[in-house]
């Protein structure tokens, strides 16, 4: 992959990690290719990315070149307590970035967590335990700056155990008809975390997907959405780019694939975009 992003190198990571929850509970909107894609441009340049896959379709694990038989231990045992945090995460193809993968096992971690006490806070619980442990090793645990998690696409207890560790959330918004609609609904849903479970809680911001600008219905929904959250809406715009859909039957991200496409272009610009909001917030 071409190094030659226009991002600084990271800063040592003494703030701890941030912990940003991708979520939409419409599938199809580009959830988990930001996901994937964005962990590579931070990683690029620096950055140590944690990616937690809560999506039992495990798409997120498959794009990152993870196979099934890898996944001896997956968010699932994470969940459930049965292992720790350090344990499950697995190296990707990408230097500086792992991965704790899914399974087909969080199809049942629905019911399973709704018996368990801290149903909610799995998760946080696994996060914080994994941080206090860096305390008392041999300092071989890495101290991942970002931490990516990979919701699936409903609002489910998966969904809301990945709020509850949050420190944001990032969007994606795929740019059609519906597209408000399922992101009003998602607002509420981060409001009542926010009020009950996670007060530190807030949007980090919205991506716009699958951009066509040939399609006036694409600049129609995206004005909507920036005239609606104002800057709360990223600059950088994701185009609808095939190499961006074939990327993922390659077990690569799409910067690997194809660093000089159009996607991966917008996927650079995206995690420059995030470091920047995060130094302002920082120094703030």
């Amino acid at each position: 992959m071409s190094r030659d992003i226009s991002l600084t190198p990271a800063e040592e990571n003494s703030a701890g990690p941030r912990i940003l929850a991708l979520a939409n509970q419409k599938g199809g909107v580009g959830k988990t290719t930001t996901a994937i894609n964005l962990g590579t441009a931070l990683a690029a340049v620096g950055e140590y990315v944690l990616i937690i896959d809560l999506d039992p379709q495990g798409n997120a694990s498959t794009g990152l070149g993870i196979g099934r038989k890898e996944r001896e231990t997956s968010a699932y045992e994470v969940l459930l307590g049965d292992t720790g945090l350090g344990e499950a995460a697995v190296p990707s193809n990408i230097p500086r970035m792992d991965c704790v993968p899914a399974s087909m096992d969080l199809l049942g971690a629905e019911l399973e967590l709704s018996q368990v006490p801290r149903r909610t806070h799995r998760l946080a619980d696994a996060l914080e335990a994994y941080y206090d442990g860096m305390h008392d090793d041999d300092g071989s645990r890495p101290n991942y700056s970002y931490i990516l998690l990979d919701c699936p696409p409903s609002l489910n207890l998966l969904t809301i155990n990945a709020m509850s560790a949050a420190d944001a959330i990032l969007v994606p918004l795929q740019c059609e008809f519906f597209a408000l609609e399922g992101l009003s609904q998602l607002l509420k849903t981060v409001e009542r975390v926010k009020s009950n479970l996670n007060p530190r809680l807030t949007i980090h911001g919205i991506v716009l997907t699958m951009f066509d600008r040939r399609n006036s219905l694409s600049g129609q929904v995206a004005d909507d959405v920036r005239a609606f959250l104002g800057d709360k809406v990223y600059d950088t715009v994701i185009p609808r780019n095939v190499r961006i859909s074939e990327a993922p039957s390659h077990g690569k991200p799409v910067l690997l694939y194809d660093s000089e496409c159009s996607g991966s272009q917008a996927y650079i610009k995206l995690a420059s975009e995030i470091i920047k909001r995060e130094r302002r917030l920082r120094a703030a």
